[in-house]
């Protein structure tokens, strides 16, 4: 194991991971970095490292992937017939580059795939977005306290739930409508609004991030206290899930236990110095949560390199995928169709080469 990706887990994580034939798959901005963790034994951890530019929001459905990066979202689809067909068997799912949708600094948060396309949050542009050729993006939905959309961060929105393919719920830093207004008081201005009435529904949060439908009902996490609440529509008030007492962001459902990224605050940053949970805030990680006991099974922290994690989610029916990023050297090689996978030796062109 590398020094530089030094971690320490709870038995329970590989056991979990192996038993049911997943692999965990997070974002790391701060250190340029996409990290498919994974077991094939079920004692011990593989985690496979994939370079990207300041990666964030993950999308995961089916056989496709998209990540949300500093100033594009790339797209891959899985071919098992690769590994067949190649050196890389030491892979159970391959993943290829299919293609990149050129974003510019847009700041792109949550990503989540619908039946059309893709939904994204513009951070930058305080609002909900969906990508076509003919622009950078399309705005679909603005906050209503935003006057006018303009690059200028004035609220942070950051989390996107959908139901029915469409918008359900978001999270934002900040209600204000200034250039970095989240920036004045984190601790308290924070709301989650109802992206179909345009309520907010919550307010007065500490950093909100990933709000997630589970089972009908809404849960987020209120980063900068460390807490997990779940939403009580009948009420009308914001239940106590947990207390994590560390800056969590970044959840995953899967059957009644949720994947649940946290991060340490790096005394480098600015903007996270006030947060509540700072001192408990010492490593980057995820835990597994029982939604159903309301009790943890067990944590994987990394001990160096690793400190903040944006998103995080799973990749089901596999313990090790592998990556063809725009990058690597394999990219230009393969060569698929509907039925087959070929291999081509690429020769680089010689500056006297002429196209016919």
């Amino acid at each position: 194991m590398e020094k530089k990706l030094d971690i320490s887990f709870d038995k329970s994580i590989p056991k979990i991971l192996f038993e049911n034939n997943l692999n965990v798959v997070f974002s790391t901005y701060q250190a340029g970095r996409l990290m498919m963790i994974g077991s094939s034994d079920g004692y011990n951890i593989h985690q496979t490292p994939v370079s990207y530019k300041k990666p964030m929001g993950i999308a995961v459905e089916e056989n496709r992937i998209a990540i949300a990066s500093f100033d594009e979202i790339s797209f891959f689809t899985s071919n098992d017939h690769v590994i067949e067909s190649s050196n890389l068997k030491k892979f159970d799912r391959m993943y290829l580059y299919r293609a990149s949708y050129n974003t510019n600094t847009l700041d792109i948060h949550d990503i989540h795939f619908d039946k059309t396309g893709l939904w994204g949050v513009n951070t930058m542009f305080s609002c909900l977005c969906k990508f076509t050729l003919s622009s950078s993006f399309t705005p679909k939905w603005k906050p209503p306290f935003i006057s006018e959309i303009a690059p200028e961060d004035r609220c942070h929105l950051n989390g996107l739930a959908l139901e029915n393919n469409a918008p359900k719920y978001v999270t934002a830093l900040s209600s204000t409508n200034y250039k970095d207004g989240w920036r004045k008081d984190i601790m308290n201005t924070g709301i989650v609004m109802d992206v179909t009435t345009n309520e907010i529904l919550c307010e007065n949060l500490g950093m909100p991030h990933s709000p997630r439908i589970i089972d009908g009902e809404l849960y987020f996490l209120e980063s900068a206290r460390g807490k997990l609440f779940k939403w009580n529509a009948k009420t009308k008030e914001k239940e106590l899930v947990y207390n994590f007492k560390r800056f969590v962001r970044g959840i995953k459902h899967y059957k009644g236990i949720l994947f649940i990224a946290f991060s340490k605050i790096r005394e480098s940053s600015k903007s996270f110095q006030k947060v509540e949970v700072k001192e408990n805030s010492t490593n980057a990680g995820f835990t597994i949560f029982d939604l159903r006991t309301k009790t943890p099974y067990g944590e994987l922290l990394y001990n160096t390199t690793i400190d903040e994690i944006y998103d995080i989610n799973i990749i089901e029916g596999c313990n090790k995928p592998g990556m063809v990023t725009k990058s690597n050297k394999n990219n230009k090689s393969i060569i698929v169709t509907p039925q087959n996978v070929y291999w081509k030796k690429v020769k680089e062109e010689s500056n006297e080469s002429k196209a016919v």
